[in-house]
């Protein structure tokens, strides 16, 4: 006769072999369109490296764009949908409206995916791809991208005005919970800001910085100043490179002009500012290699926050659209 505990334990058992089945059916793997799409990778490189020889900020705009999906109900393309009748998307939330861009690059790579393989590949993995192209694409580094999300047939306005995407006036501790609260350790956090090695931020994003902040290299802040009018309203979307050294190329001076209080961002600087995040900035300014390991890991694993897998969500035909 077999005892409740013993029954219990089974139970327990059979439970865990099914979470683990289901938990593994349901993971993302890097091999995912190797049958059924082998080209994808060719397709995606040859837009994304047109787009950013044509443009070179486009790289990190479109590395933004990955971030800024993920972030918000986790990575299934919920940020490319246009507003409709039904809802309002998340193009004109505070973190994204007149900010988020390159939209018309994932078109493009779509409509060409779509040539190669239809109704295949997903809006979602466009954009995990596109990050990695556009890195490649700039001198960064590379990662085994993992692949198998759905897109989301929805987006949400209020989602992704919750503050779920740290603002650009973030504390550290504000940082580091918005990165935990997707599954993000503060290293992972420190890595992922090393994106801002590439790209531009406009004149709202740092004019408070630039005019009100002590902990800012005085020239830095002066030179950010000529092109960016202390008035609200005045310039606002006048731009400025996140990384003042090598604004166009994907390494690690982004930490090397934190430790000399060039960071554009308050957020930026936060990192480096006497706080618990210190130590990690001063390795990765000293050694590239050490940045370039941590920042593939943590762009894997924040690919990996709440993917729409197996039979949930849709592939797109269009990615502004859901399936009619």
């Amino acid at each position: 006769m077999v005892s409740s505990s013993t029954t219990i334990s089974f139970a327990f058992l059979s439970f865990t072999l099914w979470l683990m089945i289901f938990t593994s059916s349901a993971q993302l793997t890097p091999n995912f369109y190797s049958k059924s799409c082998p080209k994808v990778f060719d397709v995606v490189r040859s837009v994304i490296r047109s787009a950013v020889a044509k443009e070179k900020r486009m790289g990190g705009s479109l590395l933004r764009l990955h971030f800024h999906d993920c972030f918000v109900n986790g990575c299934d393309g919920s940020l490319l949908l246009d507003d409709t009748p039904s809802f309002t998307g998340e193009k004109t939330a505070a973190p994204n409206n007149n900010s988020v861009r390159g939209f018309n690059v994932i078109d493009d790579v779509k409509s060409k995916v779509e040539k190669v393989c239809p109704g295949v590949v997903s809006c979602a993995d466009i954009l995990a791809i596109s990050a990695l192209e556009s890195v490649l694409a700039l001198g960064g580094p590379s990662w085994k991208v993992k692949l198998g999300r759905r897109d989301s047939k929805s987006a949400s306005l209020a989602a992704a005005n919750s503050g779920v995407i740290p603002p650009p006036q973030s504390t550290l501790s504000n940082l580091i919970n918005r990165f935990q609260a997707v599954g993000l350790s503060a290293k992972d956090m420190v890595a992922l800001s090393g994106a801002h090695t590439i790209g531009r931020a406009r004149c709202t994003a740092f004019r408070a910085r630039i005019y009100n902040d002590t902990n800012i290299d005085a020239s830095f802040a002066k030179s950010r100043q000529s092109n960016c009018p202390r008035p609200s309203g005045s310039g606002d979307n006048n731009l400025a490179p996140f990384d003042v050294t090598t604004q166009d190329k994907f390494d690690n001076k982004y930490y090397t002009n934190l430790i000399s209080q060039k960071g554009l961002l308050r957020s930026d600087q936060q990192l480096h500012n006497g706080g618990s995040t210190d130590s990690l900035v001063e390795q990765y300014s000293k050694n590239p290699k050490s940045f370039s390991v941590a920042f593939a890991a943590a762009m894997i694993n924040m690919g990996d926050i709440r993917p729409l897998t197996g039979s949930n969500g849709e592939i797109r035909k269009n990615c502004r659209k859901v399936n009619s």
